[in-house]
């Protein structure tokens, strides 16, 4: 249930805690209805009305819905995110987070932040390189099947089929005057990927993440950027609980 959907409901309740508080009601139930109001429907919008403030500004759920996680995440696993962590913080390197895509998605993404403003990434023979400086990645599935540079103000991917950069008509990449360097992940934006690295669409198809502001380009040019939370708890099933590391 989103935010929204919880409040109507909430409204909604309302609504017939105040037709039972009428006067009319009262005295025709012979003052059952305000029992009713005082034993189930007072508690249930008080509870309703925290559970909202909490998922709006603190926490909320996700749900799994493909394998591009895995092995971290298995589709069908249930999350806690904190969405309250990143209004102190930007999101560190190795975060799971959850982010709306700078792409058409009627859901969130959830991805690993791989690289951080200002850092030089490169992937080469599956290897992960942050300012020259191979990762070691015990969560990842395989190896890439691509190398990746960032470079010559855009984001350069090697499928095999030789060195082609990504369009800004098709992903997020900031025009050369939001760069501090050609070759440096421009400020507000991060390289997100899956751990299931050959089944995840990420940065290498639609270019950066960002923290903020608005998308630079792409198909959601002009709209609202940044991340919803930090991804840090399996809930659910019961067999996969635990807490989520970077």
């Amino acid at each position: 249930m989103t935010p929204y959907e919880l409040l109507i409901l909430v409204g909604i309740i309302a609504v017939a805690r105040l037709l039972l508080s009428i006067p009319g009601f009262v005295v025709r139930s012979h003052g059952k209805t305000r029992t009713i109001a005082h034993e189930y429907l007072d508690p249930f919008i008080i509870a309703g009305l925290a559970a909202w403030l909490l998922i709006t500004f603190v926490a909320r759920t996700y749900y799994i819905p493909s394998a591009s996680m895995v092995p971290t995440l298995a589709v069908g696993d249930v999350l806690l995110v904190d969405k309250f962590e990143y209004r102190f913080h930007a999101p560190h390197e190795g975060d799971v987070v959850v982010f709306p895509p700078p792409l058409p998605s009627p859901d969130d993404f959830i991805k690993r932040v791989i690289g951080l403003p200002g850092d030089t990434l490169r992937i080469t023979n599956g290897v992960v390189y942050r300012d020259g400086v191979a990762l070691r990645e015990p969560y990842e599935s395989a190896p890439p099947g691509y190398d990746l540079e960032i470079r010559n103000y855009d984001i350069y991917v090697n499928d095999g089929g030789g060195w082609e950069p990504l369009d800004p008509s098709q992903a997020n990449i900031p025009p050369r005057s939001q760069w501090t360097a050609p070759n440096r992940i421009p400020p507000h934006c991060f390289v997100m990927l899956g751990d299931n690295r050959n089944d995840s669409e990420d940065s290498h198809i639609w270019g950066f993440a960002q923290d903020a502001g608005r998308f630079a380009s792409g198909p959601r040019r002009g709209e609202p950027a940044g991340f919803t939370g930090r991804a840090f708890l399996i809930f659910w099933p019961p067999s996969q609980v635990r807490v989520l590391h970077g």
